[in-house]
């Protein structure tokens, strides 16, 4: 024992370790120190009657044993009979032992202290530390002695060890100092202890980890070590991942979260806890704190990025404390309350917020004026939580934000949000825009606005704001007005042809080169809603070269040059249906049919028609079309016959017609797709048959609307019923008939198929067909007063009705 640790009792039970250090002597061990039952060195030792010495503890049990097991009282040793359980205490021999025990301890603990460097071997220094354990577990005294012997700082050196054992059995040594001991902690705190002890956390070593996290659980209930803790980069961060782990055993998860639960105390922690997802802390102190405390964690709230499950969380949690400090008169309550609401504010919270009564104070917010009014800093708030409220598709018709059962959608309401964006900064106006584009976004508010800007005379000025340099205020005022176009088409058309520059700057917003935005999609579902025969609007874009620009966009669109996945689609949507605008001034406007040529609209159009997927593209290309047809027969050159000879004019019956090749079967003309925007040239026949049997009867009424144009009068109506059986287009009209989707569809069909059956051949083949009787019937019975003469007709063609029977008066 003079040189080293004995290394043979390397392993075994804390017991063991107690047990093999209490055998471990400097001086000798005399036999009159150990008792005879137990065989250690004993603390209290006694003396029964018959003069044998024992641990006191040992005896006891012995006698105890002796009683319940129903033995006479005897001497462990003699086996005599004892007359009495009485026993003196040998206070001489434990004096003698407790001298002679100090004189061991104090040379075990300086060879430990010997051992405690990093350059003595890792058996002596594991054997040294677990001596050090051992006298600190056996009283709360001997941690004075070690914390005098200055061996906690050599312990805590041991942690730069290259052996892990050692690092592990430091880390245990220092937990044991440490336990019920704020002198030893003391000492941790005053170095870099806490830092390294950390570091440990993230070693992939578990028991490491293990012996670290509950070092540090007892170093958090030291106050001054919980701030300390909290203070390392990364601590508290460690300590969420690993109290949330599913790899981490479970010992070492719940000493994590006991010490998150410890440093609580400290609020600065609690704010990192929450900075890395652990609100809890966070949330209580809002609830149950002091008045400073809630205005402190409501502000810092307000700085938090949340998503938005979160948000419903907190929401639900402190959402009523919240509105309840946005209440309160102080300033700076209102202002943490409002930037705290402000974060968690969003679609899918919005319900919470909305149960909890946000709306009123809110709106009273934004609209007081005088004394009591926000600064217009908060009001911009205000606004921002009302425009992520609103957008969340909730029914605000019935929700009352003030006396006498106001809404949002009230008038005066409405007409007091008109006036704050007319009279406010670009950041509050863009939020209050927000507000009604949310309201104008649902089919059960919309009126309600539409009727209060109508009252207020507000379009001019909401227009204005296409031209704002901000771009969020762009977007949102085009959103709006998008929103409103299906219901104020006209007044809007108006207000962009009266403001100079407006609809410019819309069109600069749709087609400029920088990929395909939102802002864009928008304002091109804008001018996609305007009066399709605004003659004078189409007249200006035209004028502006607009169309031109609409075509390239599209053509790049088609080719797969442009980036934007997202709104791709309503861009293109809107940019289609804008071109289509150019094709219902044709017979008015010669220079759109000059646009038409030189840019071969017929052709792209056609194109456009194969856009499988979507829908309207489809149904407004196949109306365009429509249109591009019915032109045609005015743009067709007819051919110019040579005039007769002196003897066909005197002998007719000598004459001859001439013939003339290449003329178009069904204008009896020279036609070409570009020219004068034929079907038939430009092979467009058969892809609208195709969409006969779309399932959107839109696009199929767009769709035989355009086939109609084949069987009108003013072209070969016999070729047109030619070519339709040429492409086998026949039978999917019939089907459309009988189908008897909706009215307008049904209009179109019997139409169709009255020119249809004036061809006997296909009138004797659909006699016999019941089905499409019983459709013709049931229009002739049912249908609108100009489909049933029409069907009426058709009836006869199959005679299903006698051509005497006039059913219906002449119409002039």
């Amino acid at each position: 024992m003079a040189g080293s640790w004995d290394g043979s009792h390397d392993t075994g039970s804390q017991s063991d370790e107690s047990h093999q250090f209490d055998r471990l002597h400097i001086e000798p061990l005399y036999d009159a120190f150990v008792c005879p039952l137990t065989k250690q060195v004993m603390h209290d030792p006694v003396t029964s009657e018959n003069g044998q010495t024992f641990e006191r503890a040992a005896i006891e049990n012995w006698f105890k044993e002796c009683r319940e097991n129903g033995r006479k009282l005897v001497c462990p040793l003699t086996q005599k009979e004892l007359r009495s359980t009485e026993l003196k205490p040998s206070i001489a021999l434990r004096n003698t032992i407790e001298e002679w025990t100090a004189r061991n301890e104090t040379a075990q603990l300086d060879m430990a202290r010997r051992s405690l460097n990093l350059g003595s071997s890792e058996s002596d220094i594991v054997q040294a530390l677990r001596y050090i354990q051992h006298i600190c577990q056996k009283s709360r005294i001997n941690k004075h002695v070690v914390r005098n012997a200055a061996l906690v700082p050599m312990i805590v050196e041991m942690l730069k060890s290259g052996s892990r054992r050692v690092r592990c059995k430091a880390l245990d040594t220092l937990r044991i100092a440490v336990e019920e001991d704020e002198d030893v902690k003391e000492i941790i705190a005053e170095g870099d202890t806490v830092r390294t002890v950390v570091k440990f956390l993230s070693h992939e070593q578990s028991k490491e980890r293990e012996e670290a996290v509950s070092l540090l659980y007892e170093l958090s209930k030291y106050e001054v070590l919980s701030e300390k803790i909290g203070s390392v980069n990364g601590a508290i961060l460690i300590l969420v991942g690993m109290s949330s782990s599913k790899s981490e055993n479970v010992l070492t998860v719940e000493k994590a979260e006991k010490t998150l639960e410890n440093l609580e105390s400290c609020e600065n922690n609690v704010r990192q806890m929450a900075e890395n997802g652990r609100l809890q802390p966070l949330l209580t102190q809002l609830l149950e704190g002091s008045q400073e405390t809630k205005l402190s964690m409501a502000s810092f709230l307000g700085e938090l990025a949340l998503n938005n499950d979160v948000k419903v969380l907190v929401a639900k949690r402190v959402g009523s404390a919240l509105i309840n400090l946005m209440k309160s008169g102080s300033i700076l309550s209102r202002e943490a309350a409002l930037k705290a609401l402000n974060q968690i504010s969003c679609e899918a919270s919005a319900k919470v917020l909305v149960d909890a009564d946000i709306l009123p104070p809110l709106v009273k917010d934004l609209f007081t004026v005088g004394a009591n009014q926000l600064p217009m800093r908060l009001k911009e708030v205000s606004a921002t939580i009302l425009a992520h409220i609103v957008n969340s598709g909730i029914d605000f018709d019935g929700i009352p934000v003030g006396p006498d059962h106001r809404t949002l959608v009230s008038e005066d309401i409405i007409h007091n949000l008109l006036h704050l964006i007319s009279n406010t900064g670009p950041a509050i106006e863009c939020n209050l825009l927000q507000v009604l584009v949310g309201l104008t976004s649902s089919p059960a508010t919309v009126l309600s606005v539409v009727a209060a800007i109508k009252s207020s005379g507000a379009i001019i000025s909401l227009v204005q704001f296409i031209e704002a340099p901000q771009r969020d205020l762009r977007l949102a005022s085009v959103k709006l007005l998008q929103n409103l176009s299906p219901h104020m088409d006209q007044e809007l058309a108006d207000a962009l042809r009266g403001t100079v520059g407006q609809l410019g700057s819309l069109m600069r917003v749709v087609t400029e080169n920088a990929g395909i935005t939102e802002e864009q999609a928008a304002a091109a579902g804008l001018l996609a809603e305007l009066p399709e025969r605004d003659l004078g609007l189409t007249r200006q874009m035209l004028d502006d070269g607009a169309f031109q620009q609409i075509i390239y966009r599209v053509r790049r669109i088609r080719q797969g040059e442009t980036r934007g996945i997202r709104f791709v689609t309503p861009y293109l949507e809107g940019l289609v249906r804008i071109l289509a605008r150019i094709t219902f001034i044709l017979p008015d406007e010669p220079g759109a049919v000059q646009l038409c040529r030189e840019h071969n609209v017929a052709a792209l159009f056609i194109e456009l028609l194969q856009s499988n997927g979507l829908d309207n593209v489809q149904e407004v290309s196949a109306m365009a079309l429509e249109n591009l047809s019915r032109e045609s027969r005015n743009l067709t050159r007819l051919p110019e016959l040579p005039p007769p000879g002196l003897c066909s004019s005197i002998f007719p019956c000598f004459s001859k017609q001439p013939v003339i090749t290449g003329l178009c079967r069904l204008h009896r003309g020279t036609c070409s797709l570009r020219e004068t925007f034929c079907l038939l040239e430009g092979q467009a026949v058969e892809k609208l048959v195709a969409l006969l049997d779309h399932t959107n009867e839109k696009v199929v009424e767009a769709a035989l609307a355009a086939l109609s144009t084949l069987l009108e009068d003013g072209v070969d109506i016999e070729q047109g019923v030619a070519i339709l059986c040429e492409v086998e287009g026949i039978k999917p009209i019939l089907n459309v008939l009988m189908d008897k989707k909706t009215d307008s569809l049904r209009r179109w069909a019997v139409w169709a198929v009255e020119r249809l059956l004036r061809t006997e051949d296909i009138a004797y083949e659909v006699s016999g067909d019941q089905n499409v009787s019983t459709a013709l019937v049931d229009a002739f019975q049912h249908a609108d007063y100009r489909t049933r003469q029409i069907a009426e007709r058709a009836l006869k063609h199959v005679d299903k009705i006698p051509n005497f029977s006039g059913i219906f008066p002449n119409m002039a």
